[in-house]
């Protein structure tokens, strides 16, 4: 029976290895997923109706992604890299730093139900936990760029967490429950994220 978990724990591997390669299956399924997850959040959803918005059997599901969790992980990889892809682009612009807040914010707003997921995930599962920890130290590395030290990462860290918080907070209308505009929020975001750019 141990042998047997063994197998499947390598088959899964393998299967999420493949799914990061270019294969058009699983960036289907990847994609699908995404747009589960944003309309109904991860309990809302499950891999059946990823395969079938990918256009596929739900069997096909497993021969690229372990499970539902596996999958909700690629979509964050994909997420960060979307974001990441955005923000170079505005700063190779020379984009003002509001310009900067408010695509972000954008972002967070396009994917509020992934975001609520993956926070609520993040408390509860030890894997997404460590993604988005990775995730972070990812973010943080590009910042401070090779060699940083452990306080410079961690001076970096709190102005990323202010941002990350921030933009969450906007996006899910937090400020308009309070009966408060997002003038200050974005102008406060905006100021962080010029911040963070001029870290060498």
């Amino acid at each position: 029976m141990a042998e047997a978990e063994s197998a499947r724990g390598a088959q899964a591997a393998q299967g999420a290895k493949r799914a990061r390669g270019k294969g058009e299956t699983p960036r289907r399924l990847t994609r699908a997923a995404a747009e589960e997850f944003n309309a109904h959040g991860f309990a809302g959803t499950d891999t059946n109706k990823i395969a079938r918005r990918a256009g596929f059997a739900p069997q096909t599901f497993y021969r690229w992604f372990k499970d539902k969790t596996d999958i909700f992980l690629a979509v964050y990889r994909d997420w960060e890299e979307a974001e990441r892809e955005m923000l170079a682009g505005l700063a190779a612009q020379k984009a003002p730093s509001l310009k900067l807040a408010e695509a972000v914010i954008s972002h967070h707003r396009n994917h509020l139900l992934f975001r609520r997921s993956l926070r609520q995930l993040a408390v509860e599962d030890e894997a997404v936990r460590a993604a988005r920890a990775e995730s972070r130290l990812r973010q943080l590395s590009r910042v401070a760029g090779p060699g940083a030290s452990k306080s410079r990462l961690a001076e970096l860290a709190v102005l990323l967490l202010q941002i990350e918080r921030l933009c969450d907070g906007v996006a899910e209308g937090e400020f308009a429950d309070l009966g408060l505009g997002e003038k200050e929020a974005k102008k406060t975001l905006g100021a962080l994220l010029e911040e963070l750019r001029r870290h060498p």
